[in-house]
């Protein structure tokens, strides 16, 4: 089942743009398109490769050319031979390997020599290769496994049996592979804080030499500000009044940002001027607010599959698409549900005016399913330090959820768009929420954290987190609450448009619909006889469910190959900008 994009897929260059936004440089070649694989079972290198993957897609994906699902005793193979451009490295300077995500765990090797190891599904991941090149070829080979559901690493929703809200499971590279070409001197990281009631805006370089970096900040291209780091790599810009433009979804301004280095390594990056919080309005209710005033969060789910590539788009274009089309609809807000997706996801929310939030991936052993539903269901409040209970009891698979919780919450601190952090989603692999809310805090004191979406919640975080689908909403504001009351799933109405659903497996959806123009109706009441109500009372966000049906699941606006919008564009953005107001 294809997508447009998938459908004129070019299989010798696909997703090509080059893939950090935030940290931009010339010199660097993609690497995506095809690879030669082999599936063995055995770590040992195969003798010979079985066939074509077209990276960066996951054997488990249509566009991939393979059609295998890895098992946990399987091993994937990769090999690839790359010719370098004289141009790329230069004199004297690094060449660098980067993934933007294998899953789950690698081994690396460069011209017959182990370069490193990785694991973890989810996360980027650079090599300094350069001590292992000969002459101007490269012999890049992988060697990748992935456990799935068989252990209790953070999966996703990732399951070898799918099903209902569980789906497909990836393996292996699914997000871009480039080379990148630097000098001795680089810059390995950038960290950018904006600080809108000052108009201050700090930089954290990280170098091996910082002292004397240089730093131009444009806006429209007219050269605004401009400064130097100290020896420790920090610098500060101010944004006098006059060129002082908030962010914000009606108006994503941006500005540019240039940083040279001792040594000539020069960046392109960007950064937008806004804030976010929690706090009351002029009734004394807290809310969500954006630049230091209430801002309604009316947003959906996005789980970000796709029928033809799974967890990774088929195109740039194919990401935009998603962003722009509920943009239209009215919608200001994505929930990214339990996957990461590449940086030029969040960098196409920052630049078309889209919020963010950003779930951590879930893990833990199997889920039990009087955790996952019997007591979640009876209102039972349970503490969450009882590991046993919610499927936690591995201690290194913790430790290294809070390695992943760290990375995450860095590789994406640079986001504009992004409001708000949620570590734990229905007590999936759920432990000791109220120290992962403070973790992020320490982090990332910039924005508002959701420390247990859902279910199971411990007392913490910047918002009461609630999801209900069953039965109508009607809101209750419990006295002396200082966190602001979200709803932050509902909805999920099940309506299939023949000729575009996937597979044979059952439907799954909360309530089902027979045809798109009841479903518009039955949406339209939903909203004005239930959001609108609760906003009104309180309601500080609200997340549908969801941006595309998925596998099983037909409750989404936009059908599983996109070709279909099942939302009337002029209903949806009449009731949504009721919720502006």
């Amino acid at each position: 089942m294809l997508t447009p994009w998938g459908e004129t897929l070019d299989r010798e260059h696909p997703l090509s743009e080059y893939p950090r936004p935030q940290l931009r440089r010339q010199s660097y070649l993609n690497l995506n398109g095809p690879w030669e694989y082999a599936i063995a079972q055995t770590a040992v290198r195969p003798t010979a490769m079985q066939g074509e993957i077209i990276v960066p897609f996951s054997p488990e994906a249509p566009l991939s050319g393979v059609g295998h699902i890895l098992q946990p005793d399987e091993f994937l193979w990769y090999r690839r031979t790359v010719t370098l451009p004289p141009a790329l490295c230069p004199q004297g300077g690094r060449l660098l390997l980067h993934f933007g995500a294998v899953d789950q765990n690698c081994t690396v090797w460069i011209n017959n020599f182990e370069a490193g190891r990785h694991r973890g599904g989810y996360l980027p991941f650079t090599l300094d290769i350069t001590d292992y090149l000969r002459e101007n070829t490269l012999l890049i080979e992988l060697c990748v496994s992935d456990p799935t559901d068989t252990a209790a690493l953070s999966r996703g929703k990732q399951r070898l049996k799918n099903g209902g809200i569980w789906y497909t499971p990836q393996s292996g590279i699914w997000q871009t592979v480039w080379l990148e070409g630097v000098p001795q001197n680089y810059l390995r990281g950038l960290r950018i804080t904006p600080e809108l009631s000052t108009g201050q805006v700090y930089y954290q370089l990280e170098a091996d030499e910082t002292d004397g970096a240089n730093i131009v900040v444009r806006q429209n291209g007219v050269v605004i500000a401009e400064d130097w780091a100290d020896e420790t790599g920090a610098a500060s810009s101010l944004i006098r009044p006059e060129y002082l433009r908030p962010w914000c979804p009606e108006d994503p301004f941006l500005y540019d940002v240039t940083i040279t280095l001792p040594g000539g390594d020069t960046v392109q990056s960007y950064f937008g001027m806004r804030s976010f919080g929690v706090g009351p309005d002029e009734n004394g209710v807290p809310r969500l607010l954006l630049n230091g005033k209430p801002y309604f969060h009316n947003g959906l789910l996005d789980q970000g599959y796709w029928s033809d590539g799974l967890y990774t788009a088929p195109s740039d274009e194919a990401m935009i698409h998603d962003i722009a089309e509920m943009k239209r609809l009215g919608f200001n807000m994505l929930r990214k549900h339990i996957k990461v997706e590449p940086l030029r996801w969040y960098y196409h929310c920052d630049r078309l005016g889209m919020l963010v939030w950003q779930d951590m991936i879930n893990g833990g052993d199997a889920y039990s399913p009087w955790s996952i539903y019997v007591f979640s269901n009876l209102g039972l409040k349970v503490k969450d330090d009882r590991y046993r209970f919610f499927s936690r009891t591995d201690a290194a698979a913790r430790a290294h959820y809070y390695e992943e919780l760290g990375q995450l919450t860095d590789l994406l601190y640079n986001t504009v768009s992004l409001a708000m952090w949620v570590p734990f989603n229905e007590g999936w692999g759920q432990f000791d929420a109220l120290k992962a809310a403070e973790f992020i805090r320490r982090r990332d004191p910039t924005r508002t954290v959701d420390h247990a979406s859902g279910w199971y919640d411990q007392g913490g975080g910047d918002i009461k987190s609630i999801h209900w689908y069953f039965r109508p909403y009607r809101h209750h504001q419990r006295k002396g609450e200082q966190r602001a009351v979200c709803l932050t799933e509902y909805g999920g109405y099940n309506c299939a448009v023949p000729g575009h659903c996937w597979g044979d497996k059952a439907e799954f959806g909360y309530k089902k619909i027979s045809d798109p123009s009841e479903f518009n109706r039955a949406f339209e009441r939903l909203m004005t006889e239930q959001i609108l109500p609760a906003k009104q009372q309180g309601l500080a966000a609200a997340v549908y469910t969801q941006v595309s049906d998925v596998e099983s699941e037909r409750n989404g606006l936009l059908t599983y190959d996109r070709r279909v919008c099942k939302a009337e564009p002029e209903r949806f953005c009449r009731i949504n900008a009721l919720l502006s107001d």
